[in-house]
C-alpha cells in the first residue's frame, strides 16, 4: 500500500499532535524524540534557512547564488523528513508485544469507564497514540503510573 508524500506528510502532522509527550514514553518510544525535534525543525529550520541564505549571498556574492540555495532548501528539507518519518510511523501495524499491550491498556481502560475507540484488529500506531494520549488524558496519576 504506497502513499503518496503529501498523505504521508498530512499523517505525520496529525500524529505529531496526538503523540502524548510524556516523560515516561520517552525510553520506550523513539516518537516523542522524534516528535520533538520535528516541531523544533518546525519552528526555527525556516528562519535558519533564510539566514543561512542570506549570510551566503552577501559574503560571497550572486556567484553563489547555487549553493545558497542548496543549503536553504536542506534546512527547509529538515522539518519534511521528520514529518515524513511520523507520517510512516502512524501507518505501521504495531508488533506483536505492543498488539498485546495496547489490548491491556484498552481493557483496563475500559474497566475505569473511559470513552475509547473500538479495539482494532491489527493496531496501528495511530491507535496506540490516541490511546495513550487519552490515558494521560482521562485517567488519573496512579493508574498511568502503573502502566509506565
Amino acid at each position: 500500500m504506497a502513499q503518496s508524500v503529501t498523505t504521508m506528510l498530512k499523517d505525520g502532522q496529525e500524529y505529531m499532535k496526538t503523540w502524548p509527550l510524556k516523560r515516561e514514553l520517552y525510553t520506550l518510544f523513539p516518537d516523542c524524540r522524534v516528535v520533538a525535534a520535528t516541531r523544533f525543525a518546525v519552528r526555527f529550520m525556516p528562519p535558519v534557512a533564510v539566514l543561512a541564505c542570506a549570510t551566503m549571498l552577501n559574503t560571497f556574492g550572486t556567484d553563489y547564488l547555487p549553493q545558497a540555495l542548496a543549503v536553504g532548501a536542506f534546512f527547509l528539507s529538515m522539518p519534511m523528513q521528520g514529518l515524513l518519518w511520523l507520517g510512516k510511523r502512524s501507518n505501521q501495524t504495531l508488533p506483536p508485544q505492543l498488539r498485546h499491550w495496547y489490548q491491556e491498556i484498552l481493557t483496563k481502560m475500559r474497566a475505569q469507564g473511559c470513552a475509547v475507540q473500538n479495539p482494532q484488529h491489527k493496531p496501528r500506531y495511530r491507535e496506540l497514540a490516541r490511546l495513550l494520549k487519552t490515558a494521560f488524558e482521562d485517567l488519573d496519576k496512579a493508574f498511568t503510573r502503573q502502566w509506565f
